[in-house]
């Protein structure tokens, strides 16, 4: 059977959990178009979440990799487009690393896009009522990080890959107020149907503007 690879962040920044894994976990064994989820923690530090990728990489020799991770603020699930060549960290790591303005890899190409079909994706969670929209920047902490050391490691290898970032939790966003959240099941069916929309491959041609 052919796998998914889907990884999640252990929390970080005062946070007692993190919405990619609680994601990551919830869909872990399950079946969609013929391919088994299997869900992988990382390491919320700098290198070693490269590291467990690689390790995880190895071992499912999956067919499509979506990473996720959590990005307070955002109010839908978003498809990153680009990844790049920075770590620049706004807070220290769970290790207390806070690089400023390094390399992912060193002498490695500026950027990297996203080979999922993330117009499609997003297409498809938007006709199905799920908020969705294509990004245009990850950011330069580990999410980025693992984006574009993603994307480095699986160039040529023929296999989709990219990252997505989800807002809190409710329960989390009680914390933080006015902070937008989508409740787990919301996140879970909504992957699902990503996920199941990134193994046809298929784009969805979309008018100026449609997508942004």
């Amino acid at each position: 059977m052919k796998n998914i690879l889907i990884t999640g962040f252990e929390p970080f920044g005062g946070e007692v959990l993190n919405p990619s894994w609680e994601l990551a976990q919830a869909l872990n064994g399950e079946v969609i178009a013929d391919a088994r989820v299997v869900a992988v923690q990382l390491p919320c530090v700098f290198g070693r979440a490269l590291e467990r990728l690689d390790e995880a990489l190895v071992r499912v020799r999956p067919t499509v990799v979506l990473a996720v991770g959590q990005a307070g603020g955002r109010c839908d699930l978003s498809l990153e487009r680009v990844a790049i060549n920075v770590d620049d960290a706004r807070i220290p790591d769970n290790a207390g690393a806070q690089p400023v303005d390094e390399p992912v890899v060193v002498q490695g190409p500026a950027a990297y896009f996203s080979t999922l079909p993330i117009k499609a994706m997003v297409a498809a969670l938007r006709a199905a009522g799920y908020p969705a929209s294509v990004s245009q920047t990850a950011g330069t902490f580990v999410c980025n990080h693992v984006f574009y050391g993603l994307q480095h490691r699986l160039v040529g290898q023929g296999v989709p890959s990219g990252f997505m970032h989800i807002p809190y939790l409710p329960q989390q966003a009680a914390h933080h107020p006015g902070a937008a959240s989508l409740p787990l099941e919301t996140l879970v069916a909504a992957t699902r149907l990503a996920l199941a929309t990134a193994l046809t491959g298929q784009e969805i041609r979309m008018g100026a503007g449609q997508l942004d």
